[in-house]
């Protein structure tokens, strides 16, 4: 077992056995002085000869993605996972804000194949396929993360804003967001629904951090809301 590495903004953080790496408002590393992000959220510890990556708040939760975005895991409060891709990336919201950083291990105890992956608590990506203005929706909501000016931190708008980039009605764009949310939680993408018929109320940056990390949406999508407008499908 070996050293682990925390990349955030081209800064790295190198984590040896035995030691402990906090990561939140404070800690060993401080992401941002944003009040909705706990004093303490994450933590990497050594525990039966492996490395964890452990959700120590009350609170947020994080998506958690191999490299190539085909297994995925959502780390909800009190929850942890091993490391056990050379590569994963975490992408949390706190407030209307996006962050994310990368891990980087020695070990490399599972290589991921587009046959499917085995991971404690995470889930091997299936094909979403979505039509034109379910894709411009959720383009809405991921581009200022996508195209984010400062490295590891990108804002999600309103849905007001949102609806408004896409031409679109509050009640059209609902209605889709609606129809997103209900595709992704009949496929198991959990974060969506708060609880039987209850919609999640962090759904919008939920969503997001789902679309980046399992790579339904990138960069190369986006030229797709020059042509919003049209709330039909």
């Amino acid at each position: 077992m070996g050293t682990l590495t925390v990349d955030f903004i081209g800064e790295e953080y190198v984590v040896q056995p035995g030691d402990e790496f906090t990561i939140g408002r404070e800690g060993d590393l401080s992401i941002d002085e944003n009040p909705y992000l706990h004093r303490h959220f994450l933590r990497l510890a050594v525990e039966y000869d492996m490395w964890w990556l452990s959700n120590v708040g009350s609170l947020l939760s994080a998506t958690v993605s191999d490299g190539t975005g085909q297994v995925q895991a959502w780390l909800a409060p009190g929850a942890r996972l091993p490391i056990v891709f050379p590569v994963m990336h975490v992408m949390f919201s706190a407030g209307s804000t996006t962050y994310d950083f990368t891990i980087r291990t020695e070990a490399d105890w599972f290589n991921t194949s587009t046959s499917g992956a085995a991971l404690s608590s995470a889930t091997t990506v299936m094909p979403v396929t979505l039509t034109r203005t379910q894709r411009q929706l959720v383009l809405a909501l991921a581009e200022g993360v996508l195209t984010q000016s400062v490295p590891g931190r990108g804002a999600i708008p309103a849905s007001a804003d949102a609806a408004k980039r896409l031409g679109w009605s509050m009640t059209t764009f609902n209605r889709k967001l609606d129809n997103v949310c209900d595709k992704l939680d009949k496929l198991g993408v959990p974060g969506l629904r708060g609880g039987p018929g209850r919609l999640a109320t962090g759904r919008r940056a939920r969503l997001v951090e789902y679309a980046i990390a399992s790579h339904l949406v990138s960069v190369d999508d986006l030229p797709l809301l020059d042509d919003a407008g049209s709330e039909s499908d």
